[in-house]
Protein backbone atom coordinates (compact mmCIF):
# COMPACT_ATOMS: atom_id res chain seq x y z
CA UNK A 1 0.00 0.00 0.00
CA UNK A 2 1.39 3.37 -0.99
CA UNK A 3 1.10 5.86 1.89
CA UNK A 4 2.56 8.77 -0.10
CA UNK A 5 0.21 11.75 -0.33
CA UNK A 6 0.69 13.92 -3.41
CA UNK A 7 -0.27 17.53 -2.79
CA UNK A 8 -1.04 20.08 -5.52
CA UNK A 9 1.49 22.79 -6.22
CA UNK A 10 -0.37 25.56 -4.37
CA UNK A 11 -0.57 23.39 -1.25
CA UNK A 12 3.17 22.64 -1.39
CA UNK A 13 3.90 26.36 -1.88
CA UNK A 14 1.70 27.33 1.06
CA UNK A 15 3.30 24.76 3.35
CA UNK A 16 6.79 25.84 2.25
CA UNK A 17 6.05 29.50 2.93
CA UNK A 18 4.53 28.69 6.33
CA UNK A 19 7.58 26.61 7.21
CA UNK A 20 9.94 29.43 6.19
CA UNK A 21 7.94 31.97 8.22
CA UNK A 22 8.02 29.67 11.25
CA UNK A 23 11.77 29.05 10.91
CA UNK A 24 12.67 32.74 10.53
CA UNK A 25 10.34 33.69 13.40
CA UNK A 26 11.99 31.14 15.69
CA UNK A 27 15.44 32.32 14.66
CA UNK A 28 14.55 35.98 15.21
CA UNK A 29 12.96 35.64 18.64
CA UNK A 30 15.28 32.86 19.82
CA UNK A 31 18.55 34.32 18.54
CA UNK A 32 19.92 34.86 22.06
CA UNK A 33 19.80 31.08 22.52
CA UNK A 34 20.38 29.83 18.98
CA UNK A 35 23.32 32.09 17.98
CA UNK A 36 25.62 31.01 20.87
CA UNK A 37 24.76 27.37 20.14
CA UNK A 38 25.58 27.74 16.45
CA UNK A 39 28.86 29.51 17.21
CA UNK A 40 29.76 26.80 19.70
CA UNK A 41 28.94 24.15 17.08
CA UNK A 42 31.31 25.80 14.59
CA UNK A 43 34.08 26.03 17.18
CA UNK A 44 33.48 22.41 18.20
CA UNK A 45 33.85 21.28 14.59
CA UNK A 46 37.04 23.34 14.32
CA UNK A 47 38.48 21.89 17.53
CA UNK A 48 37.51 18.30 16.75
CA UNK A 49 40.89 17.46 15.05
CA UNK A 50 42.76 18.82 18.09
CA UNK A 51 40.69 16.72 20.45
CA UNK A 52 41.10 13.66 18.23
CA UNK A 53 44.89 14.16 18.10
CA UNK A 54 45.15 14.41 21.88
CA UNK A 55 43.01 11.32 22.35
CA UNK A 56 44.51 9.09 19.65
CA UNK A 57 48.16 10.16 19.56
CA UNK A 58 48.84 11.32 23.11
CA UNK A 59 46.41 8.84 24.72
CA UNK A 60 44.49 11.49 26.64
CA UNK A 61 41.15 10.41 28.16
CA UNK A 62 38.19 11.72 26.16
CA UNK A 63 37.12 14.26 28.80
CA UNK A 64 40.67 15.54 29.32
CA UNK A 65 41.28 15.80 25.56
CA UNK A 66 38.10 17.83 25.06
CA UNK A 67 38.79 20.03 28.06
CA UNK A 68 42.38 20.69 26.97
CA UNK A 69 41.26 21.56 23.41
CA UNK A 70 38.72 24.11 24.63
CA UNK A 71 41.24 25.46 27.15
CA UNK A 72 43.83 26.05 24.40
CA UNK A 73 41.19 27.80 22.28
CA UNK A 74 40.18 30.06 25.18
CA UNK A 75 43.84 30.87 25.94
CA UNK A 76 44.52 31.89 22.33
CA UNK A 77 41.41 34.09 22.15
CA UNK A 78 42.09 35.61 25.57
CA UNK A 79 45.69 36.32 24.55
CA UNK A 80 44.58 38.16 21.42
CA UNK A 81 41.98 40.17 23.36
CA UNK A 82 44.53 41.03 26.07
CA UNK A 83 47.11 42.21 23.53
CA UNK A 84 44.55 44.37 21.72
CA UNK A 85 43.27 45.83 25.02
CA UNK A 86 46.81 46.64 26.12
CA UNK A 87 47.60 48.40 22.85
CA UNK A 88 44.28 50.27 22.82
CA UNK A 89 45.03 51.55 26.32
CA UNK A 90 48.22 53.04 24.84
CA UNK A 91 46.18 54.69 22.11
CA UNK A 92 43.81 56.06 24.77
CA UNK A 93 46.77 57.62 26.60
CA UNK A 94 47.50 59.59 23.43
CA UNK A 95 43.96 60.96 23.33
CA UNK A 96 45.06 64.55 23.87
CA UNK A 97 47.38 64.31 20.86
CA UNK A 98 44.59 62.75 18.79
CA UNK A 99 42.20 65.53 19.84
CA UNK A 100 44.65 68.28 18.96
CA UNK A 101 45.51 66.78 15.59
CA UNK A 102 41.84 66.14 14.86
CA UNK A 103 40.98 69.76 15.69
CA UNK A 104 43.54 70.91 13.10
CA UNK A 105 41.83 68.83 10.41
CA UNK A 106 38.41 70.10 11.52
CA UNK A 107 39.60 73.69 11.26
CA UNK A 108 40.95 73.03 7.76
CA UNK A 109 37.67 71.41 6.80
CA UNK A 110 35.72 74.38 8.12
CA UNK A 111 37.91 76.68 6.03
CA UNK A 112 37.09 74.62 2.93
CA UNK A 113 33.35 74.73 3.72
CA UNK A 114 33.50 78.50 4.30
CA UNK A 115 35.28 79.15 1.02
CA UNK A 116 33.05 76.90 -1.09
CA UNK A 117 29.62 77.20 0.60
CA UNK A 118 29.82 80.68 2.15
CA UNK A 119 29.11 79.34 5.65
CA UNK A 120 30.97 81.02 8.48
CA UNK A 121 32.46 79.00 11.31
CA UNK A 122 29.73 80.31 13.62
CA UNK A 123 27.01 79.08 11.26
CA UNK A 124 28.73 75.73 10.89
CA UNK A 125 29.00 75.41 14.67
CA UNK A 126 25.30 76.27 14.98
CA UNK A 127 24.35 73.53 12.52
CA UNK A 128 26.55 71.03 14.35
CA UNK A 129 24.98 71.99 17.70
CA UNK A 130 21.48 71.49 16.30
CA UNK A 131 22.45 68.09 14.93
CA UNK A 132 24.05 67.19 18.27
CA UNK A 133 20.96 68.21 20.23
CA UNK A 134 18.70 66.09 18.05
CA UNK A 135 21.06 63.17 18.50
CA UNK A 136 21.15 63.56 22.28
CA UNK A 137 17.38 63.11 22.46
CA UNK A 138 17.87 59.42 21.80
CA UNK A 139 21.16 59.17 23.68
CA UNK A 140 19.70 57.36 26.68
CA UNK A 141 18.08 54.72 24.50
CA UNK A 142 21.32 54.20 22.56
CA UNK A 143 23.32 53.96 25.80
CA UNK A 144 20.84 51.47 27.26
CA UNK A 145 20.88 49.27 24.16
CA UNK A 146 24.68 49.44 24.05
CA UNK A 147 24.97 48.32 27.67
CA UNK A 148 22.54 45.47 27.05
CA UNK A 149 24.49 44.42 23.96
CA UNK A 150 27.76 44.57 25.92
CA UNK A 151 26.25 42.49 28.72
CA UNK A 152 24.96 39.92 26.23
CA UNK A 153 28.42 39.78 24.62
CA UNK A 154 30.08 39.11 27.97
CA UNK A 155 27.52 36.40 28.70
CA UNK A 156 28.17 34.77 25.34
CA UNK A 157 31.94 34.89 25.92
CA UNK A 158 31.36 32.83 29.05
CA UNK A 159 28.73 30.42 27.76
CA UNK A 160 30.11 29.66 24.27
CA UNK A 161 33.19 27.80 25.61
CA UNK A 162 30.88 25.78 27.87
CA UNK A 163 28.64 24.90 24.92
CA UNK A 164 31.70 24.00 22.84
CA UNK A 165 33.02 21.70 25.57
CA UNK A 166 29.67 19.93 25.96
CA UNK A 167 29.15 19.50 22.21
CA UNK A 168 32.59 17.91 21.89
CA UNK A 169 32.01 15.79 24.97
CA UNK A 170 28.62 14.45 23.84
CA UNK A 171 29.44 14.31 20.13
CA UNK A 172 28.80 10.57 19.78
CA UNK A 173 25.62 10.89 21.81
CA UNK A 174 24.21 13.45 19.36
CA UNK A 175 25.24 11.32 16.36
CA UNK A 176 23.43 8.31 17.81
CA UNK A 177 20.37 10.49 18.29
CA UNK A 178 20.44 11.51 14.62
CA UNK A 179 20.84 7.87 13.59
CA UNK A 180 17.76 6.92 15.60
CA UNK A 181 15.67 9.49 13.74
CA UNK A 182 16.03 7.72 10.37
CA UNK A 183 15.58 4.22 9.06
CA UNK A 184 18.68 2.02 8.61
CA UNK A 185 18.53 2.28 4.82
CA UNK A 186 19.16 6.02 5.10
CA UNK A 187 22.16 5.75 7.42
CA UNK A 188 24.70 5.81 4.60
CA UNK A 189 23.29 9.12 3.36
CA UNK A 190 23.21 10.48 6.91
CA UNK A 191 26.81 9.40 7.39
CA UNK A 192 27.83 11.12 4.17
CA UNK A 193 26.02 14.34 5.14
CA UNK A 194 27.63 14.47 8.59
CA UNK A 195 31.11 13.87 7.21
CA UNK A 196 30.73 16.45 4.44
CA UNK A 197 29.34 19.05 6.86
CA UNK A 198 32.38 18.52 9.08
CA UNK A 199 34.81 18.77 6.17
CA UNK A 200 33.11 21.85 4.67
CA UNK A 201 32.87 23.77 7.94
CA UNK A 202 36.43 22.92 8.99
CA UNK A 203 37.78 23.94 5.60
CA UNK A 204 35.80 27.20 5.59
CA UNK A 205 36.84 28.24 9.10
CA UNK A 206 40.45 27.29 8.37
CA UNK A 207 40.26 29.47 5.26
CA UNK A 208 38.93 32.35 7.37
CA UNK A 209 41.82 31.95 9.81
CA UNK A 210 44.31 32.05 6.92
CA UNK A 211 42.54 35.12 5.55
CA UNK A 212 42.68 36.85 8.94
CA UNK A 213 46.40 36.15 9.37
CA UNK A 214 47.20 37.25 5.81
CA UNK A 215 45.19 40.49 6.00
CA UNK A 216 46.64 41.28 9.43
CA UNK A 217 50.20 40.72 8.19
CA UNK A 218 49.77 42.73 4.97
CA UNK A 219 48.10 45.61 6.79
CA UNK A 220 50.67 45.70 9.59
CA UNK A 221 53.57 45.63 7.08
CA UNK A 222 51.93 48.40 5.03
CA UNK A 223 51.43 50.56 8.12
CA UNK A 224 55.04 49.97 9.19
CA UNK A 225 56.30 51.05 5.77
CA UNK A 226 54.42 54.36 5.90
CA UNK A 227 55.40 54.88 9.56
CA UNK A 228 52.09 54.46 11.41
CA UNK A 229 52.27 54.17 15.18
CA UNK A 230 50.71 50.99 16.65
CA UNK A 231 50.99 49.31 13.24
CA UNK A 232 50.90 45.74 14.60
CA UNK A 233 47.75 46.10 16.69
CA UNK A 234 45.98 48.05 13.92
CA UNK A 235 46.85 45.29 11.46
CA UNK A 236 45.53 42.65 13.88
CA UNK A 237 42.30 44.58 14.45
CA UNK A 238 41.85 45.01 10.70
CA UNK A 239 42.30 41.27 10.12
CA UNK A 240 39.79 40.38 12.84
CA UNK A 241 37.18 42.95 11.81
CA UNK A 242 37.61 41.90 8.17
CA UNK A 243 35.85 38.66 9.12
CA UNK A 244 32.67 40.72 9.52
CA UNK A 245 31.38 41.31 5.98
CA UNK A 246 31.06 44.89 4.71
CA UNK A 247 30.95 46.86 7.97
CA UNK A 248 34.03 45.31 9.56
CA UNK A 249 36.59 46.84 7.21
CA UNK A 250 34.87 50.24 7.40
CA UNK A 251 35.13 50.31 11.19
CA UNK A 252 38.74 49.07 11.01
CA UNK A 253 39.60 51.84 8.54
CA UNK A 254 38.00 54.49 10.75
CA UNK A 255 39.91 53.22 13.79
CA UNK A 256 43.17 53.17 11.83
CA UNK A 257 42.68 56.77 10.69
CA UNK A 258 41.99 57.91 14.27
CA UNK A 259 45.03 56.02 15.59
CA UNK A 260 47.19 57.62 12.89
CA UNK A 261 46.56 61.01 14.49
CA UNK A 262 48.61 59.88 17.53
CA UNK A 263 51.77 60.28 15.49
CA UNK A 264 51.25 63.06 12.97
CA UNK A 265 48.57 65.55 11.93
CA UNK A 266 49.79 65.35 8.33
CA UNK A 267 46.92 64.71 5.91
CA UNK A 268 49.20 62.69 3.64
CA UNK A 269 49.60 60.11 6.43
CA UNK A 270 45.82 59.63 6.57
CA UNK A 271 45.66 59.26 2.81
CA UNK A 272 48.49 56.71 2.98
CA UNK A 273 46.54 54.70 5.55
CA UNK A 274 43.48 54.71 3.32
CA UNK A 275 45.58 53.63 0.32
CA UNK A 276 47.11 50.74 2.29
CA UNK A 277 43.68 49.52 3.38
CA UNK A 278 42.31 49.76 -0.17
CA UNK A 279 45.30 47.84 -1.61
CA UNK A 280 44.99 45.12 1.04
CA UNK A 281 41.26 44.84 0.34
CA UNK A 282 41.90 44.48 -3.39
CA UNK A 283 44.38 41.69 -2.69
CA UNK A 284 41.99 40.09 -0.21
CA UNK A 285 38.90 40.20 -2.40
CA UNK A 286 40.58 39.16 -5.64
CA UNK A 287 43.17 36.66 -4.45
CA UNK A 288 42.76 35.50 -0.85
CA UNK A 289 38.98 35.15 -0.82
CA UNK A 290 38.91 33.55 -4.28
CA UNK A 291 41.77 31.10 -3.74
CA UNK A 292 41.38 30.25 -0.05
CA UNK A 293 37.93 31.06 1.31
CA UNK A 294 35.55 30.74 -1.64
CA UNK A 295 37.22 27.52 -2.79
CA UNK A 296 36.21 25.86 0.45
CA UNK A 297 32.47 26.32 -0.06
CA UNK A 298 31.03 26.23 -3.58
CA UNK A 299 28.38 28.92 -3.07
CA UNK A 300 27.73 31.61 -5.65
CA UNK A 301 28.16 35.29 -4.84
CA UNK A 302 24.43 36.15 -5.07
CA UNK A 303 23.43 33.47 -2.55
CA UNK A 304 26.27 34.57 -0.25
CA UNK A 305 25.24 38.25 -0.33
CA UNK A 306 21.55 37.46 0.19
CA UNK A 307 22.42 35.13 3.07
CA UNK A 308 24.65 37.75 4.70
CA UNK A 309 21.97 40.44 4.35
CA UNK A 310 19.29 38.17 5.83
CA UNK A 311 21.60 37.07 8.64
CA UNK A 312 22.51 40.67 9.45
CA UNK A 313 18.88 41.82 9.40
CA UNK A 314 17.79 39.02 11.73
CA UNK A 315 20.72 38.54 14.11
CA UNK A 316 23.15 41.41 13.52
CA UNK A 317 26.88 40.80 13.20
CA UNK A 318 26.79 37.17 14.47
CA UNK A 319 24.16 36.41 11.85
CA UNK A 320 26.37 37.85 9.11
CA UNK A 321 29.29 35.73 10.32
CA UNK A 322 27.18 32.55 10.48
CA UNK A 323 25.45 33.04 7.12
CA UNK A 324 28.09 31.38 4.91
CA UNK A 325 28.64 28.29 7.15
CA UNK A 326 24.89 27.76 7.39
CA UNK A 327 24.55 28.02 3.60
CA UNK A 328 27.41 25.52 3.23
CA UNK A 329 25.64 23.07 5.57
CA UNK A 330 22.34 23.51 3.72
CA UNK A 331 24.06 22.91 0.39
CA UNK A 332 25.55 19.64 1.65
CA UNK A 333 22.09 18.50 2.76
CA UNK A 334 20.36 19.66 -0.43
CA UNK A 335 22.88 17.91 -2.68
CA UNK A 336 22.20 14.55 -1.05
CA UNK A 337 18.39 14.62 -0.93
CA UNK A 338 16.77 13.99 -4.30
CA UNK A 339 13.84 16.38 -3.91
CA UNK A 340 16.10 19.21 -2.68
CA UNK A 341 18.85 18.92 -5.30
CA UNK A 342 17.50 21.86 -7.38
CA UNK A 343 17.89 24.16 -4.36
CA UNK A 344 21.43 22.90 -3.83
CA UNK A 345 22.21 23.70 -7.45
CA UNK A 346 20.61 27.16 -7.08
CA UNK A 347 23.04 28.26 -4.37
CA UNK A 348 26.05 26.43 -5.87
CA UNK A 349 28.75 27.96 -8.04
CA UNK A 350 29.58 25.73 -11.01
CA UNK A 351 31.06 28.33 -13.33
CA UNK A 352 34.62 27.67 -14.52
CA UNK A 353 36.93 30.26 -13.03
CA UNK A 354 39.38 30.65 -15.91
CA UNK A 355 39.80 30.16 -19.63
CA UNK A 356 42.87 30.20 -21.86
CA UNK A 357 43.28 32.84 -24.57
CA UNK A 358 46.55 32.82 -26.55
CA UNK A 359 48.30 30.90 -23.75
CA UNK A 360 47.09 33.45 -21.20
CA UNK A 361 44.83 32.30 -18.36
CA UNK A 362 42.00 34.76 -17.77
CA UNK A 363 38.95 34.74 -15.47
CA UNK A 364 35.73 33.45 -16.99
CA UNK A 365 32.23 34.37 -15.83
CA UNK A 366 30.16 33.41 -18.87
CA UNK A 367 27.49 30.96 -17.71
CA UNK A 368 26.56 29.97 -21.26
CA UNK A 369 30.02 28.54 -21.88
CA UNK A 370 30.34 26.97 -18.47
CA UNK A 371 31.09 23.30 -18.63
CA UNK A 372 29.43 20.79 -16.41
CA UNK A 373 31.64 20.13 -13.43
CA UNK A 374 32.02 16.95 -11.50
CA UNK A 375 31.02 17.43 -7.90
CA UNK A 376 33.44 15.98 -5.42
CA UNK A 377 31.72 14.20 -2.59
CA UNK A 378 33.56 12.55 0.23
CA UNK A 379 32.70 8.94 0.77
CA UNK A 380 33.17 7.44 4.19
CA UNK A 381 32.82 4.13 5.91
CA UNK A 382 29.20 3.55 6.90
CA UNK A 383 28.64 2.67 10.56
CA UNK A 384 27.30 -0.75 11.44
CA UNK A 385 23.79 -0.67 12.85
CA UNK A 386 21.64 -3.40 14.36
CA UNK A 387 17.96 -3.62 15.13
CA UNK A 388 18.48 -2.88 18.79
CA UNK A 389 21.28 -0.34 18.76
CA UNK A 390 22.51 2.55 16.70
CA UNK A 391 25.94 0.93 16.41
CA UNK A 392 29.33 2.60 16.59
CA UNK A 393 29.28 6.38 16.15
CA UNK A 394 31.21 8.12 13.44
CA UNK A 395 34.83 8.83 14.14
CA UNK A 396 37.12 11.45 12.75
CA UNK A 397 38.97 8.86 10.66
CA UNK A 398 35.74 7.79 8.95
CA UNK A 399 35.42 10.99 6.98
CA UNK A 400 38.71 12.87 7.14
CA UNK A 401 40.59 11.10 4.36
CA UNK A 402 38.35 9.39 1.83
CA UNK A 403 38.38 8.70 -1.86
CA UNK A 404 36.37 10.77 -4.33
CA UNK A 405 33.07 9.33 -5.51
CA UNK A 406 29.36 9.89 -5.79
CA UNK A 407 27.12 10.29 -2.78
CA UNK A 408 24.12 8.17 -2.00
CA UNK A 409 20.94 9.54 -3.48
CA UNK A 410 18.71 8.02 -0.82
CA UNK A 411 17.10 10.71 1.23
CA UNK A 412 16.66 10.57 5.03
Amino acid sequence: MNDTVRLPFYAKLALTLLSLVAIFTILYFGQNIIIPLLLALLFAILLRPVSHFLKSKLRFPHVIAVMFSVFLFVIVVAGIITFISWQISGIANDWNTIKNNLSLHIDNLQEIVRDNFNLSKREQKKLLNEATESSLNTGKDILGSTLMSFTATLLNLLIIPIYTFLILLYRTHFIKFLCQLFKPEYHNTLNDILCQVKVSVQSYITGLMIQMVTVSTLTAVGFMIIGVKYAIVLGLITGILNLIPYIGILFAGFLSVIATLTGSPDLSMILSVVIVIVIVQLIDNNLIVTMIVSSKVKINALASIVGIVIGGAMCGVPGMFLAIPILAILKVIFDRIESLKPWGYLISDDLPKTYTWRNITLPLFDSETAKEITQTITESKPPVFTKTTTGEPLTNDDCAENETGKGNDNKP
